[in-house]
Formats: C-alpha cells, sequence, structure tokens
C-alpha cells in the first residue's frame, strides 16, 4: 500500500520544489533556491504558512514590488546558467497583475521563473470576493488569465490531486532549454489551504537532464559545406552561446578558422574584447567594424540569436546580394529565420563538431581578410579610447566618460548589469567585455526597472563577486523599491546612478523621427504645452539614501573616480550617483552605426518630421527580405 503524507496543497507544493534538481555535464543544481514573495489575503495562509512550515528547506526573500520580484529570480536564473530559479508568491488582484511584464521579460529571453499567484476562490463561497474580476461570459476567468501569453507553461490549480501531474509539468518546462520562460501555477486561496493525502514518491527526489541535443549528420554536414565555400564568413553569438556555455568552443572555432565573431546584446561577452577575432556589438548598437563586415559577408553563422530587429538592422544589414545563413540554434524556430541552413543542436557540442571537421578540411579565411578585420578594429578601439578619455578631470562627465571611469577599475569579476536606455546603446558599442559573464544586458524585453532588482538576483547566485547595476533616471524612478531588499538582506549591490534629466534615449529617438524630443525631458511645463523649462528638482540621491543605501556624491571625473573605486570595495549596498555633461544629448558615443525601423509620420506640417519621413523612406528602400 503506498504511503502518504496529509498536507495541504501549498505545504505539498513548497516540499517538492525542494526535491527537484537539475544536471547538466555533472553539475548538479537545486531548481528552485528560494522562493520570493508579497503576502496579501490571496496567499498569506497558503504559500506564506508553508513557507513558514519549510523555511529551513526554501529560504524566503522579501520583495516590494512583484514585477521586481520575478526580475531578481531572472537575474539569479541567468547568472546560474537556466540550472537554477527562484519562485514568487503574490496575492490576488493587483499583486498577480504585477507579474506580467517580468514574465514577458522572463519569456523572451527564455530565462526559467516560477510564478505562483494567489487566485480566487475554486469554490466560489462568496462571489465576488475582494480583488476578484468579474467576467459576464466566463465564470472561469480571473486576472491570472492575463498571464497566459507571457507564460510558456499555466495551469489553475482547482482540486488538490490536479497539482502532481501539474507540478511536474512545470518543472519539465523550466528545465527545458528550448522551451523554458515563465511558468505560472495559479493557486486558488482556498485549494492552497485545502489539505489532501499526498503519495511519498511525489517528494522523492528528481534530477532533471538538461539536454544537450546533437546535430543532425545531415544538417552538420550541410554546414560544413557552407562554411568551406565562404570566403567572408561572419559569426554572430547571441545568448545561446552563453546558455550552452560554449565560450570555450566559439573561442576554438574562432582561432581554428579565423572567422571574425561579432556579437547580440546578449551575446557580448562570448569572445574577450581583445579577443584577435571579436569584432565587437553587431547592429543598431553595433561597432563599425562588425556592421561592415556583416554588409558584406558571404555567410552569416548565427549562434544562439533570435536575429532580432536590433541585430538585422531592420532587414538592412545584410547587403551582399549573395548572402546566405547558417543558424545553429537549440531552437527550431530560430534555426529556420531568414530561410537559413538550420542547424538544431546544442551550441557546445556542434561548435567542437564544426571546428574539427574544418581543421580536417584545412579551413580558415583568407589573411587579406584577417588584416582587414584587424585593422578596422584596431581603428574601433581608438575610437573607444577617444570617448572614454577625459582630458579635463575637474569637469562633469559624459556618459561614455562615465562608462571610461568604470572600466578603469573593473577586472574580470566583475558583473555589469543593464537593460533600458541610452546606456545599452553606449554598451554594445564601447563596453570592454573581460569575462564570459561580465556583461549582463536584458534586451530581449529592454524592461526598464530591471537592472536593481536584477543586481540583486545576479549577487545572491555569485556572492563573492562585484555587482553593478548601471541605472539612467529615467530607469530608476521605475522601479527603486528593490534597494530596500538589498539594505535589509545585506546584498551588497552597487548601483551607479546617472542623472540625464529625462528619458535621453528616447529624446534621441524622437528627433530622428520627427518628434521633437516632446515628453521626454523631466523640466517644468514651459507654458506652450511642453515640458522644456527649468529641470525638476529631483534628488535622486536623497532617495537612494532614504531606502537605506549609501550614496557617494560625483561632482567631476576626478571625484567619479575616487567614488567608484570606493563602492567596488564596499561590503554594503552602495550608490554612485553622477549627473552627466550631456544632459540634452543622448550621450556623445558613436551614432549608430546601423539603421532601426521606427514608423515616422507620413503626413505632416512640421519640418522636422517631413524630413524625417524622406530620411525614413530612403532606408526602408534598402531593406530586403531573405527568402
Amino acid at each position: 500500500m503506498t504511503s502518504t503524507t496529509r498536507l495541504t496543497v501549498a505545504q505539498a507544493l513548497v516540499r517538492f520544489l525542494t526535491a527537484q534538481y537539475t544536471e547538466r555535464d555533472g553539475e548538479r543544481r537545486r531548481l528552485i533556491s528560494a522562493t520570493w514573495g508579497i503576502f496579501g489575503h490571496g496567499n498569506v495562509a497558503g504559500i506564506g504558512q508553508a513557507l513558514v512550515e519549510y523555511a529551513a528547506d526554501m529560504p524566503y526573500h522579501q520583495g516590494r514590488n512583484e514585477q521586481a520580484m520575478v526580475h531578481a529570480a531572472v537575474g539569479y536564473a541567468r547568472q546560474s546558467g537556466r540550472l537554477s530559479t527562484h519562485a514568487v508568491t503574490t496575492s490576488i488582484g493587483p499583486g498577480a497583475t504585477n507579474l506580467v511584464t517580468g514574465a514577458a521579460l522572463a519569456t523572451v529571453n527564455r530565462l526559467p521563473v516560477l510564478l505562483l499567484p494567489g487566485d480566487v476562490f475554486a469554490a466560489r463561497p462568496a462571489d465576488p470576493v475582494l480583488q476578484q474580476l468579474e467576467v459576464p461570459y466566463a465564470g472561469d476567468v480571473s486576472v491570472n488569465d492575463s498571464l497566459r501569453p507571457v507564460s510558456r507553461y499555466f495551469d489553475r490549480i482547482t482540486r488538490p490531486e490536479a497539482l502532481i501531474p501539474s507540478a511536474l509539468q512545470a518543472v519539465r518546462v523550466l528545465t527545458d532549454p528550448v522551451e523554458t520562460g515563465a511558468v505560472t501555477l495559479a493557486l486558488p486561496q482556498d485549494v492552497q489551504a485545502e489539505a489532501y493525502d499526498w503519495p511519498e514518491e511525489f517528494f522523492a527526489e528528481r534530477v532533471w537532464t538538461v539536454r544537450r541535443p546533437q546535430a543532425d549528420p545531415a544538417e552538420l554536414a550541410a554546414a560544413v559545406r557552407a562554411v568551406r565555400a565562404a570566403r567572408r564568413p561572419l559569426v554572430i553569438a547571441g545568448g545561446g552561446v552563453h546558455h550552452s556555455r560554449a565560450e570555450a568552443a566559439l573561442a576554438a572555432f574562432a582561432e581554428a578558422t579565423r572567422v571574425p565573431v561579432a556579437a547580440t546584446q546578449a551575446g557580448k561577452g562570448s569572445l574577450r574584447w581583445d579577443h584577435p577575432q571579436d569584432v565587437g556589438g553587431v547592429g543598431h548598437t553595433g561597432t563599425a567594424t562588425a556592421d561592415e563586415l556583416a554588409r558584406t559577408a558571404d555567410l552569416v553563422i548565427g549562434v544562439g540569436t533570435r536575429y532580432t530587429d536590433f541585430t538585422t538592422a531592420s532587414g538592412t544589414l545584410f547587403e551582399n546580394p549573395d548572402v546566405r545563413f547558417l543558424n545553429l540554434n537549440i531552437a527550431a524556430l530560430d534555426g529556420h529565420k531568414l530561410a537559413g541552413l538550420p542547424l538544431v543542436a546544442d551550441a557546445r557540442d556542434t561548435l567542437r563538431a564544426l571546428t574539427g571537421t574544418l581543421a580536417e578540411h584545412g579551413y580558415r579565411v583568407a589573411d587579406s581578410y584577417i588584416a582587414e578585420y584587424t585593422e578596422d578594429k584596431e581603428r574601433w578601439e581608438q575610437r573607444v579610447d577617444a570617448c572614454y578619455e577625459a582630458d579635463e578631470p575637474d569637469i562633469r562627465p559624459t556618459q561614455p566618460q562615465v562608462l571610461g571611469a568604470l572600466d578603469e577599475i573593473v577586472d574580470e569579476s566583475d558583473i555589469v548589469v543593464n537593460a533600458a536606455g541610452s546606456l545599452p546603446g553606449d554598451l554594445h558599442k564601447l563596453w570592454r567585455t573581460r569575462s564570459r559573464d561580465q556583461y549582463h544586458l536584458e534586451y530581449g524585453y529592454s524592461c526598464m526597472g530591471y537592472e536593481i532588482p536584477a543586481a540583486i538576483g545576479v549577487k545572491l547566485a555569485a556572492p563573492d563577486r562585484p555587482v553593478w547595476a548601471l541605472v539612467g533616471d529615467g530607469t530608476y524612478l521605475m522601479m527603486p523599491t528593490e534597494i530596500v531588499t538589498a539594505v535589509q538582506e545585506g546584498v551588497a549591490i552597487k548601483l551607479l546612478l546617472v542623472q540625464n534629466h529625462g528619458y535621453a534615449s528616447i529624446g534621441g529617438l524622437s528627433e530622428s523621427v520627427g518628434g521633437e524630443r516632446f515628453g521626454t525631458a523631466y523640466r517644468f511645463p514651459a507654458g506652450d504645452g511642453t515640458h522644456t523649462g527649468a529641470p525638476l528638482p529631483v534628488d535622486l540621491a536623497a532617495n537612494a539614501a532614504s531606502l537605506g543605501m549609501r550614496v557617494l556624491r560625483a561632482k567631476t571625473v576626478r571625484d567619479l573616480r575616487a567614488a567608484l573605486a570606493e563602492a567596488r570595495a564596499a561590503d554594503t549596498p552602495t550608490c554612485v550617483y553622477v549627473e552627466t555633461q550631456t544632459a540634452d544629448t543622448v550621450s556623445g558615443a558613436p551614432p549608430a552605426q546601423a539603421w532601426w525601423d521606427v514608423p515616422v509620420a507620413e503626413t505632416a506640417t512640421r519640418s522636422s518630421a517631413v524630413k524625417a519621413r524622406e530620411l525614413y523612406e530612403r532606408h526602408v528602400s534598402t531593406r530586403r527580405r531573405h527568402l
């Protein structure tokens, strides 16, 4: 007879989660290593009580904003190589709907996170209950259904016994390298507290192998033929290189073939910045070196990339009329993009196979090609030096000079976290990545507010390493709340807070598309319908200090260098606040080296929009579909 244990649904779920493990290449990790939570009537007596019961086995982190808790879990998951993540529990109503943005970010970036929102009563003893959305045409819909399109798996547990198959499916998706993303188990508040006799087998330790699918021999042979026929090949390294831990395999491929390697935002750091074959970021925010190679490439070898519009310059970057694409990706969806030759397999093992086979054939690109991209790279690095250099250390820095000051003090152990604003473009062009995981850019969803909570998650995953959250004023005002969590739990993140008085990135974009920077500055109204008056008297440094963070103010380049060094040595959460010199421009970094499609008004009376439309039509005319 099967032995059973009587527990509530919430208790059973928490106990089940403590026994789930992942394994890849002999590395074993606890899948759900902690739970974030904000409690309300929808989860306090269920999941909240269960976390008390199992406090010794399931660590708990107290969040301040539900979206931020998801960001923290995602930051942890990415730093953990998708082998470990966190769960997030919320009450019903606004607590649950606040998860949607974080869930979308996780799923877009293919990073695992387990969401456990409370839900309305399954038994409906009173209808409606507090915070319940009434839907006249359907009695089984709640606000949690808004999580369906942004989740890779969704279920509502309306009876205790339904948890068993649902929990197993949830873990299957979380540990699947192709399917992973946000997983949601909606938990009606009455069901959470209901007891059931659970079979002991449900709580047995389970190890989920994270697969490395091998290449189909026919696809691999076709890939070898394509590379051997190429004279100007270019690798585009995406986030899949990091997910597969394929950095060393990519370096070996590049060194054997001398094929240059460009990187997307997610893929940057696949090679160190000073590796001979690294040519920097590619696409709209890329380097001149990488983008010119992309324009002339006859074979683009995408490794773990989704080919977003930033990477392809909205379909205008790859100009060679004979260009073909070879797409090494674990997901068939991405392997077939741009009518490319699909090589649907694990990146690390397949790069090793490609390198070995090409070596047998003696393949290597021509010396003239190597000399070309090497010289171009040297010229670009000179531009980076010029952007970083501060001849007058006693004046306010530009944004690139802020990055240059940070560049001077970091080493390969530092991790830099960013997501939105003008910083991603500057970082993609200028940052000199020293290790495979130093560059942590969330640019799949480019979510303002990600940086601070994600940095907490990263620091929890890498407690012995310096972790920097690079944040502009616009992003800071979106979500500074998790500073309180960092202070409370002693998570010693370093916050570099850059004040430029508005949405600098969107301001620059607005000007380029005829929007005249309307609504993008943090200034008082000017009386003509615009916000072009004096800057707002907002003291973000004081705000960070009021939340418990130690704050170092830097007024000049010299001050900034000293403050950054002091912050790096600190063992408590520390903020470096700096106001940049270029308050009315994006950054002062090199301009975009490739186009990005943001549609411009087709008719307008203002000359700025008319001129922008003329330029837009010229760019659109160069777009091509790769068929």
